[in-house]
């Protein structure tokens, strides 16, 4: 307790600077933590991703479509236990600011191959009877208001005209790491207007959704899929789903790559000034130092003064950080919307936070708490700052 006292006095005997150094080193904290939560978001999708689902897509490129007719023959591979497909809606509601994931779908193969989407029975039921039905997340719902039963229009642009959709359920996520920021439509009901308009159009899925019995035979799996269809007019490439979410993740490669190295300078710059502040917190009191060696104190005393007096300093800094990024990552997600549809600061985040806090403690510590250790009593009551 008395130690303790002590630091307390002596890091705010020069209130000012050391306000202005916990201001410092609070923002850098925070600044590192958000720009981390947004590398964090990037990878969500991947992150969450399950080991038990393939994704197979055309070989050509994502735009070209495949067979609806290969569903029977990927039921038919050895490893798969379930077979799904969904097709990229790309609808606009109202505005196209108002941008969110829309996905047709089969219902009845698509959920059972997702039950990370949690889905009362009664609004499950209600969506597969109703053609014109779609499911919304959580948080797509609470962003514009919609309630079950209402009426969500969407002007298409992959599919021409205006579509009015009736929303029958609302899913949660089984885990914080879920998007709910997704509308799941019928692919049937899609098709069917699809052959009606355009004769000889409709039967093709974006990819099929693939789920198979043992997550270690992934690339076994993949290859007995793509080996089937090679050398046929739509050939395949199947991958794992982390491996299809991290194809779109590594076109803003260079972006996430800058990020880290942002958020690891900004330590690096706090780091610097903490470590300056510390130098001139010793050489003032290098009189009081030799003082106390000359009254019998060790030079680890002196060292503890130091080392604690910055370590106090960087966890006040470092703990403020922590609780100004919460406020401000949900204000970011807020303003963002849709863009990061799992935006959350996670646990490990929080605990990289508070160790970069303490390494700039040590870091800045550890040059003047040696020098003064090793301070000559003649030399230091010598000294006037």
């Amino acid at each position: 307790m008395f130690l303790l006292r002590l630091l307390l006095k002596n890091a705010f005997r020069h209130r000012l600077r050391t306000l202005l150094t916990i201001v410092g080193l609070m923002v850098a904290v925070c600044a590192f933590g958000l720009l981390r939560t947004i590398v964090d978001a990037w990878y969500a999708g991947a992150n969450a991703s399950s080991s038990t689902r393939l994704i197979v897509r055309s070989a050509t490129s994502l735009t070209v479509p495949l067979p609806l007719a290969y569903a029977e023959r990927l039921r038919a591979v050895d490893g798969v236990t379930a077979v799904s497909w969904s097709n990229w809606f790309g609808g606009v509601y109202i505005t196209e600011r108002n941008f969110f994931p829309q996905f047709a779908v089969d219902g009845a193969s698509y959920l059972p191959l997702y039950p990370e989407f949690v889905v009362d029975d009664a609004e499950r039921t209600a969506w597969l009877r109703d053609r014109r039905g779609v499911l919304v997340g959580r948080v797509l719902a609470a962003k514009y208001g919609w309630q079950v039963g209402d009426t969500v229009p969407l002007r298409g642009t992959i599919y021409s005209g205006t579509w009015n959709f009736t929303i029958r359920g609302i899913y949660r996520g089984a885990d914080p790491g879920v998007d709910e920021n997704q509308m799941l439509m019928h692919w049937g009901y899609i098709n069917e207007i699809q052959r009606q308009r355009f004769a000889g159009r409709g039967d093709s899925v974006g990819v099929f959704v693939v789920g198979i019995r043992d997550p270690n035979d992934a690339a076994l799996v993949g290859q007995r899929i793509d080996t089937m269809f090679r050398n046929s007019l739509a050939e395949t490439l199947t991958e794992t789903e982390k491996a299809f979410q991290l194809g779109f993740v590594s076109m803003s490669e260079a972006i996430l790559v800058a990020l880290q190295a942002v958020s690891l300078i900004v330590i690096v710059i706090i780091m610097a000034v903490m470590a300056n502040t510390m130098a001139m917190t010793a050489r003032e009191r290098l009189a009081e130092y030799a003082t106390l060696k000359a009254l019998g104190f060790p030079p680890e005393f002196v060292v503890k003064l130091l080392f604690g007096e910055s370590l106090l300093i960087a966890a006040i800094g470092g703990v403020l950080g922590v609780l100004v990024t919460l406020p401000l990552a949900s204000a970011f997600a807020n303003a963002v919307g849709t863009l990061f549809p799992v935006f959350r600061v996670a646990p490990e985040t929080i605990a990289l936070q508070l160790l970069a806090a303490l390494v700039v403690g040590v870091a800045a510590a550890a040059w003047p708490a040696w020098r003064s250790s090793r301070i000559d009593i003649v030399d230091g009551l010598r000294h006037v700052a």
